[in-house]
């Protein structure tokens, strides 16, 4: 049987390595043309070549417009009017809040927030003229639910989601969905170091099923694991001395989690400034 996301083009930010090339790789195999943007533009070129079916890798760094836009315009000239665009890119600082460098804070929002703000304003006039299309962004649990030494990354998913919740009610009627996928501590090396709390640990391949399924059939807020949604809007229902109980049980204190890490520090000093494909 023929997959609905075959022939379909779509492109990915942050796509050279982690969550971004496992969605890249699922979505080419299932028979789409796939474009791979990413900052390490030689990586997502390598990405490309070895993952099967179609596949183009281009450089892409998605805090700059203009370079979102030639990425945009390269991959409709090669194949056409872009079906889907997968906004992956993303980065995490974790520790105490007031220890956060002021640098870190800046990308955070600049990476996670205002590259997917960029993105959906570059990607859905095409789309709603055209009278179809998806965009679907790869945000995290941390969205609902605000882990200690996550709370800048955090605000930046809140953002992700409140702003998708507006620009899907102006989409109404158009053609074109949005959809925002929230999963919680994925194997990826954003997240070494970090613990998972009640939840287990997801693998790329996970996130990217969650994808080709909400390609196939779209929905606006998808979870993973699926109970984090209901257990994140039941708990908002608690008054809040019980609502405080229940989500130090189940969200990570990812301070503790992090404090002796030595895998965290290195992913940390390596992100300063630079863009990676991997999400939380």
């Amino acid at each position: 049987m023929r997959s609905p996301i075959a022939g379909q083009v779509v492109a990915v930010t942050g796509g050279a390595r982690g969550i971004g090339q496992e969605i890249a790789r699922q979505l080419a195999a299932a028979g789409a043309r796939v474009a791979i943007g990413d900052r390490d533009g030689a990586a997502a070129r390598d990405t490309a070549a070895e993952i099967p079916g179609t596949a183009e890798g281009f450089d892409l760094d998605v805090t700059d417009t203009e370079s979102f836009r030639e990425f945009l315009a390269a991959t409709e000239k090669l194949w056409g009017p872009i079906d889907v665009l997968v906004c992956n890119a993303g980065v995490m600082w974790v520790g105490p809040f007031d220890e956060e460098p002021e640098s870190h804070t800046r990308r955070m929002l600049d990476v996670n927030l205002h590259g997917v703000i960029r993105g959906v304003r570059l990607a859905a006039p095409a789309m709603r003229a055209r009278g179809r299309g998806h965009i679907v962004t790869i945000a995290s649990a941390a969205a609902r639910l605000s882990p200690p030494g996550e709370s800048t990354y955090a605000a930046t998913k809140h953002g992700v989601r409140g702003y998708l919740v507006g620009v899907r009610e102006e989409l109404r009627g158009s053609g074109v969905h949005l959809s925002v996928i929230m999963p919680g501590v994925v194997e990826t090396d954003l997240a070494t170091g970090t613990a998972t709390g009640a939840a287990k640990l997801l693998s790329p391949a996970d996130v990217a099923e969650a994808v080709k399924r909400t390609i196939a059939q779209p929905r606006f807020e998808v979870t993973i694991p699926r109970y984090i949604g209901p257990v994140a809007r039941i708990t908002d229902l608690l008054p809040q001395a019980l609502r405080d109980r229940a989500l130090r049980r189940m969200v990570p204190d990812q301070i503790a989690a992090t404090k002796d890490s030595t895998s965290r520090t290195h992913y940390q000093s390596q992100t300063e400034g630079a863009n990676t494909g991997e999400q939380s």
